[in-house]
């Protein structure tokens, strides 16, 4: 699970859990497939929350950290708005950001005071952030560390003094009305140069273009020897229908001259000085007074940069690397909360070490089954426990009795706890699996070379080769595809193996003969135990409750076959009436 600087709200900082990713099929099986699709209707959003629960991981503190954060995220919708509403910024800012430009010369100087505005959005961004995990009822150590992280990136880019210096620029760059230049001409009088003498806070006023110029050049004694100014000066905008003579030297410096009352020329300036286009420059002046002015500040204008873009990253790299992890619990919540005022109930699960008991699971139900019920008070909720005596459960009952749906539920409930989500039932207290490996039935295009029963021992073995004690199968009528005296014989030694090995399993089968056989696969067995569990009928009818108990395949059978009169009596009955 990839972390950003050092920092997620899906694993606690400084652990390094091993993870393992479910099989692509798995999530199909489990119906929570149908969930992701249902929590987002965003492709991508779906993508990410079907990664995260898909990478599994047996460390318990894992599983707590995100619970945490996940309950508090259900608990404060104030937050969940908050959040999206800045994530929103964010994306917008990093889609229309000018911070990833290099080129401040060819985007000029000013371009930097956009910059500003554009850091000033992100500091209020973060600040936002920081006052929204201020409040009180946040509890789990992962959002308070994120606060505390994010209070830290604060101080260490100083971002009080930042906005302090950006108020400021703003001002300054508001003063600026006018910019003095200096222009060398050679000696018919042509521009061959230009550069920056000033930047000023008031705009020239208009003088005597004529008399100014004449003045200049008449007399020998006002040609000055040296390009320091003293302050004698005025300043005239070029009228291009005047004097000819006057107009054409105006239009090779150009397009205008200024000049100021201040006199301001050093070493940093005459440095600064760059050539004028060739020709006609005056549709190029606004061109060259931004690279005058950015060549002047050149090493300023490239410090400012840098600053900028690393305040930037302060502010959004390391945030918004933590937004689809915050999209997932958010996502995720607010489907749960609608679920619950429809009257679902969820319960914070409790992952426990290994003990006695490997899972305990009240009033649990399937997820998917919740989501299409109009009536969720419709449902049959169930109870289940894994421990040394129950690690394979044989599940029997009738055809649409419910063994494939608590056979889903199962492994929703492992999966959604490990992903820090609440789950649907009244408790659950768990051991957290490595992995979970399913044994559905294959579709027809995937066993045309084996045929079916051998993909179901080719698949089989895999999955068995792969599980550990801290494993999960789930076995939905695997090896049913042949006759029952086939079947059988690899499904019992299939049991026995899985015993081997301890591995939490429950087996949905319609050979009732296998849970019959359970308590002798429990007595060859060293520690792990094997039961019959079987779906309840009541006077032939579905009740979707699971009891231990032997297989009622026979009983059943006589309830259905006197329900509809095919018993021989009251077939022969009939025939004789």
């Amino acid at each position: 699970m990839s972390q950003h600087n050092g920092f997620s709200l899906l694993q606690p900082a400084g652990t390094s859990p091993e993870y393992r990713r479910l099989p692509d099929h798995v999530m199909h099986d489990l119906g929570l497939e149908a969930f992701c699709q249902a929590v987002s209707g965003d492709a991508k959003e779906q993508r990410l929350i079907t990664n995260v629960l898909s990478q599994m991981t047996d460390d318990g503190k894992v599983a707590v950290y995100r619970q945490q954060i996940f309950g508090d995220i259900l608990r404060i919708p104030e937050l969940r708005k908050t959040m999206l509403e800045l994530f929103d910024k964010i994306q917008f800012m990093k889609d229309f950001s000018t911070m990833h430009r290099t080129s401040d010369e060819e985007l000029g100087l000013w371009h930097l005071f956009h910059r500003l505005d554009e850091l000033d959005g992100y500091i209020r961004t973060v600040e936002t952030m920081r006052d929204c995990l201020s409040d009180e009822r946040i509890k789990s150590e992962g959002l308070t560390a994120l606060r505390e992280h994010i209070n830290e990136l604060y101080d260490e880019a100083c971002f009080t003094d930042m906005k302090k210096d950006i108020a400021e620029l703003k001002v300054k760059a508001s003063d600026v009305q006018s910019v003095t230049l200096g222009v060398n001409v050679n000696e018919r009088f042509e521009a061959v140069s230009i550069g920056l003498i000033s930047v000023n806070k008031k705009q020239f006023k208009k003088s005597g273009i004529v008399s100014n110029f004449a003045d200049a050049i008449a007399s020998k004694d006002k040609i000055r020897d040296t390009a320091d100014w003293d302050g004698d000066m005025h300043y005239q905008l070029i009228e291009k229908e005047n004097n000819a003579n006057v107009g054409a030297f105006i239009e090779k410096l150009g397009g205008f001259t200024a000049v100021r009352n201040t006199p301001f020329v050093d070493g940093n300036i005459r440095s600064t000085v760059v050539n004028t286009p060739e020709g006609d420059g005056t549709g190029n002046a606004t061109f060259y007074l931004d690279t005058v002015v950015n060549k002047m500040l050149g090493s300023l204008v490239k410090k400012l940069r840098d600053t900028l873009t690393r305040y930037a990253e302060v502010a959004i790299v390391n945030i918004s690397g933590l937004v689809p992890e915050f999209i997932y619990y958010i996502r995720c919540a607010e489907f749960i909360s609608g679920l619950t005022e429809k009257g679902c109930v969820f319960c914070q699960p409790q992952p426990v070490s290994d003990g006695e008991e490997s899972m305990q699971a009240k009033g649990f139900y399937n997820l998917k089954l919740a989501m299409n019920m109009e009536n969720v008070s419709d449902i049959v909720p169930n109870d289940l426990t894994f421990d040394k005596e129950h690690t394979v459960y044989i599940l029997t009952g009738a055809n649409r009795g419910g063994k494939t749906t608590i056979t889903q539920a199962v492994g929703q409930l492992f999966v959604l706890a490990q992903g820090g989500l609440f789950v649907p039932a009244e408790s659950f207290s768990y051991v957290p699996c490595d992995c979970i490996f399913t044994h559905f039935p294959a579709d027809e295009d995937k066993t045309m070379d084996l045929g079916r029963l051998g993909e179901e021992c080719v698949r089989f073995r895999e999955m068995f080769t792969q599980s550990t004690s801290r494993s999960l199968l789930l076995l939905n009528e695997t090896f049913s595809t042949t006759s029952f005296e086939e079947g059988y014989y690899i499904a019992k030694d299939s049991v026995k193996a899985l015993l081997t090995k301890a591995v939490r399993t429950i087996y949905n089968t319609h050979m009732h003969k296998l849970g019959e056989d359970a308590e002798e696969f429990t007595r060859e067995s060293s520690g792990a135990g094997a039961a019959s569990l079987i779906m309840r009928t009541d006077g032939g009818k579905r009740s979707f409750k699971v009891a231990l108990a032997q297989p009622e395949g026979s009983s059943y059978a006589k309830d259905i076959a006197e329900k509809y009169g095919v018993t021989y009596d009251m077939l022969v009955g009939s025939s004789g009436e």
